[in-house]
């Protein structure tokens, strides 16, 4: 039952909003529907962690501790993202930068959106989770696109191609699972995680080999994988900041989530280390091309965009290396970086609207006018800079140390990366903060609550992780496996 409210609230909420989300209660009413999901998560964790793991519904649906961790963060980040939306789009609607109609699009899809993610994240079945995913690629298109300037309609549209071809490429790795499993599992049951997981020993492992390049490509792409990172700054500097915050805090975890999936079936079919030496390539690369393009970025979205990048590297690059203490670290590091990045987004969206730009050179001084602003911004930067004693410092710590141990050739690399990282982000956002001020009054005030209380749980995560949530981290980094 609460699965199926689960996804049915976000489902219902996408069409009541098509009708009336260009009412004046509209942002109350997605911010309502957005808490009611957030409740049924709640529920379906408390139930997960009393009972165990369950298959529902024909074994269609499958929620583990592994993917109810990811679906209890997706609830939680989209709910404070529609409180911090309200005052958010109302003054962009003040400015003139949205039409009646293209506000009830938005409250539309973000619902539809939030429907998206929890079903990749509840699915049993491969090829919905597949469905799942093109369909988040579709809703975020258009909510990207969403101001239709030549730049969104630009981003949006490369957005869409590049994650269009890659989820080609993952539709065929997910063809490629469902040919190695066919003659043991049958039609009915072959690209079911549960039953593949039961005989993942005994698939082809030149199948299984090949099929893990195609969906690490394919699904790669959605997480801002470099070399095909390319749409994500794009699509953050240009769609509305709300939509930054749930591409970095949400999206982002979904995509990485699927390639986790597959890469549990093919350790299990290969026996040695081939996916996980894919992702921690995959993952120092993109590390090291998001932080030497930091320094080159005069747009504040597009900077953390890179940042993104940076952060999903560092957790690939965790879970390629494998094993209780990696695994561990990966999922606290996809904690707080979806806590830490969505709440740096929404003081950036409100700076942007008070000095009416998002070209850092012209945003000074936001200490002086809102203090909240400029505090909130320079917190959640020192944080995602794992700065002690915030999460983000415990999650790469553990990173880093797991690192010397297994990889000993990575780790200078890391600890240049993340240097250089920190050099570009803090020397681009002290002078944002303080100095002299450039900004302006706005319309209506800022919703500030959601950066508080994400960096709060961040700041409690890097002092102390309490023992049900760390036996929680424990019991899913053990499923994960290698």
């Amino acid at each position: 039952m609460e699965i199926l409210l689960l996804l049915f609230i976000p489902l219902l909420g996408g069409f009541l909003l098509a009708f009336f989300g260009n009412h004046r209660l509209a942002a109350e009413l997605n911010s309502i529907i957005s808490f009611l999901t957030l409740i049924n998560a709640g529920f379906l964790a408390a139930r997960i962690i009393s009972y165990g793991s369950i298959v529902v519904f024909h074994e269609q649906f499958f929620v583990d501790p592994f993917n109810i961790f990811l679906v209890a963060l997706t609830a939680l980040v989209a709910f404070t993202t529609s409180l911090f939306s309200r005052p958010y789009m109302r003054i962009e609607q003040h400015h003139g930068k949205l039409t009646e109609n293209r506000l009830r699009l938005y409250h539309c899809m973000y619902q539809f959106f939030t429907f998206t993610m929890l079903l990749a994240l509840l699915t049993n079945n491969m090829g919905i989770l597949w469905v799942a995913m093109e369909a988040a690629t579709l809703t975020t298109v258009l909510l990207v696109s969403l101001y239709r300037t030549p730049a969104s309609l630009e981003a949006a549209w490369k957005y869409f191609i590049l994650c269009g071809v890659g989820i080609a490429q993952a539709l065929f790795g997910t063809i490629l699972f469902y040919f190695a499993a066919e003659k043991l599992l049958g039609i009915h049951s072959s690209l079911l995680w549960t039953h593949l997981d039961e005989v993942k020993n005994r698939l082809d492992p030149t199948v299984m080999s090949v099929a893990f390049v195609f969906l690490l490509v394919g699904y790669g792409t959605k997480v801002g994988l470099a070399p095909m990172h390319n749409w994500l700054p794009d699509a953050h500097a240009e769609g509305p900041t709300p939509i930054s915050a749930v591409l970095s805090g949400l999206l982002l975890n979904v995509a990485l989530y699927a390639v986790v999936r597959c890469k549990i079936l093919t350790d299990g079919a290969l026996h040695n280390h081939f996916a996980g030496n894919l992702m921690i390539g995959f993952g120092l690369l993109s590390l090291i091309v998001a932080v030497f393009s930091l320094s080159r970025q005069k747009d504040i979205k597009r900077l953390f965009g890179y940042s993104s990048i940076e952060h999903m590297g560092l957790i690939t690059f965790a879970f390629g290396m494998g094993g209780p203490i990696a695994n561990f670290a990966g999922l606290l590091h996809m904690t707080v970086h979806s806590l830490t990045k969505s709440a740096i987004f929404f003081t950036v969206g409100h700076a942007a609207q008070k000095t009416r730009t998002q070209i850092m050179e012209n945003i000074r001084g936001l200490l002086v006018q809102s203090p909240t602003v400029g505090w909130g911004l320079m917190l959640g930067s020192l944080a995602i800079l794992g700065m002690p004693p915030f999460g983000v410092f415990a999650s790469e710590f553990l990173i880093l140390t797991t690192a010397m141990k297994q990889e000993p050739w990575a780790t200078p690399l890391l600890l240049i990366a993340l240097a250089v990282a920190f050099a570009a982000i803090f020397g681009k956002v002290q002078p944002m903060v303080f100095g002299e001020t450039t900004a302006q009054r706005t319309p209506h005030p800022p919703a500030l609550l959601p950066v508080f209380l994400h960096l709060s749980f961040v700041l409690m995560l890097g002092l102390f992780i309490p023992m049900y949530l760390a036996n929680w981290y424990r019991e899913a980094a053990g499923l994960i496996g290698y």
